[in-house]
């Protein structure tokens, strides 16, 4: 069968197949702690009741007709609000397109800057970006993030490479990493994407993709930074991608938003028309009501971010445990998000039964036969194959298995041996 070039080329999400199989083996009635899927359990993390009363009352409005291609006018505005309180930003609603989630947004932003031989700039690992750049038929800049930087890219990594290029894709907080950009590396990065521009006159400029989807999501003393406050001048060239699948754990209501030039907004519009990629009328109507509610959503967050900090935390502080016993395992402090970054550094190490773990794909089937833990090796992000770095998600983490979790890994890890 002769299909496109797409078709024949493209593979699916690397973490949503893994997770499907460690899905297929819990129905299948075996005992596993799932970290993988960037997810929320509704059971343990609901969506805010008020969000929930406001959906159940637009079906029953039967608010259920097509959107208006931008969305509704109503919740873009109230887009606009939520973002002056909380990020100190201020756009206007022609500057806001509303689509069901932030997938078709990104897509609409390649579509919309990147022609096919464009180099588009990313950091590994990161989510995705490499499936978008294969689809639109961008050229790959690769840059691979260190742990000394938190698996962040800096100024010094991007610099050498902006000649060119078209996009640069950053995301912070990060998926998969659990981390963000701090200030003064942010700084760096806005100030070379600046001065490249000024260069090009009234050539093709160089944009950011900014995606800050958990960027409410912060712990401690982290705070979230965007371009656009940072550097006025790169509102020009900044085009956001923010919603409430993860401030909310609202993943499956498909609401997402993305802000910036009104130019590059109407023509993603156009594009969008034509996907109709759109969130529902009535969680539009719902969360144009909710967004409203400052005090409620303070109150869902607060409570919201006091659970999934203590998820990372106290997992964290195990593998710290962990490591001062001599483990050869390792993890960055938690930062923002729902995900920990986890080392298992384990290849060379012989099994109970005496088979040596070659590959880090080794390491983590036996995590997962033995210890019943199943995390995201960082190479389903486009990492090196023999990174020894996961994403562990917390979005369906059970507290109370926290610690009988981490005694099953530590029973794996005595298993082995060091030749």
């Amino acid at each position: 069968m002769i299909l496109s070039k797409l078709a024949d080329t493209l593979i699916g999400s690397e973490i949503v197949s893994l997770g499907n199989q460690i899905n297929d083996r819990i129905r299948q009635g075996e005992k596993i702690y799932n970290f993988t899927i960037g997810d929320f359990d509704p059971r343990i993390f609901p969506i805010p009741r008020e969000l929930e009363e406001e959906i159940i009352n637009a079906y029953r409005n039967h608010q259920t007709n097509y959107p208006p291609a931008d969305g509704v006018a109503e919740l873009r505005s109230a887009v606009c609000g939520f973002l002056d309180t909380y990020h100190g930003l201020k756009y206007e609603a022609n500057e806001v397109l509303i689509a069901a989630g932030g997938r078709p947004l990104i897509y609409c932003i390649f579509r919309v800057i990147v022609d096919p031989g464009d180099k588009v700039i990313y950091a590994v690992p990161s989510w995705n970006n490499n499936h978008y750049v294969h689809m639109n038929n961008g050229v790959h800049c690769t840059l691979e993030a260190l742990p000394e930087h938190n698996f962040m890219p800096t100024a010094e990594q991007i610099a050498p490479h902006l000649d060119g290029a078209t996009l640069l894709c950053l995301c912070s907080p990060q998926n998969p990493t659990g981390t963000t950009l701090q200030k003064e590396d942010l700084e760096r990065i806005c100030d070379l994407v600046i001065a490249e521009n000024a260069k090009r006159g009234t050539g093709k400029k160089l944009y950011v993709l900014y995606d800050q989807i958990y960027s409410v999501l912060t712990y401690g003393e982290i705070r979230h930074y965007d371009p656009v406050s940072l550097r006025p001048e790169m509102r020009d060239y900044t085009v956001f991608v923010d919603g409430i699948s993860k401030a909310f754990s609202a993943t499956g209501l498909r609401l997402g938003w993305s802000f910036g030039p009104a130019t590059i907004i109407a023509k993603m519009k156009a594009i969008l028309s034509h996907l109709g990629a759109w969130s529902p009328m009535a969680e539009q109507k719902a969360t144009a009501v909710y967004l409203k509610k400052t005090p409620e959503i303070n109150a869902y967050l607060a409570n919201f971010k006091l659970e999934v900090e203590e998820r990372l935390r106290r997992i964290y502080d195990g593998f710290m445990v962990l490591r001062k016993m001599g483990y050869k395992v390792d993890a960055i402090t938690p930062q923002a998000a729902i995900y920990l970054t986890i080392q298992l550094d384990l290849t060379g190490q012989r099994k109970p039964d005496g088979a040596v773990l070659e590959t880090q794909a080794d390491v983590t089937s036996y995590i997962l036969g033995e210890a019943k833990i199943a995390v995201v090796p960082f190479y389903a992000f486009g990492a090196s194959r023999d990174s020894t770095w996961y994403r562990l998600s917390v979005g369906t983490c059970i507290k109370e298995e926290i610690d009988n979790m981490l005694s099953n890994l530590k029973n794996a890890l005595d298993g082995l041996k060091n030749d």
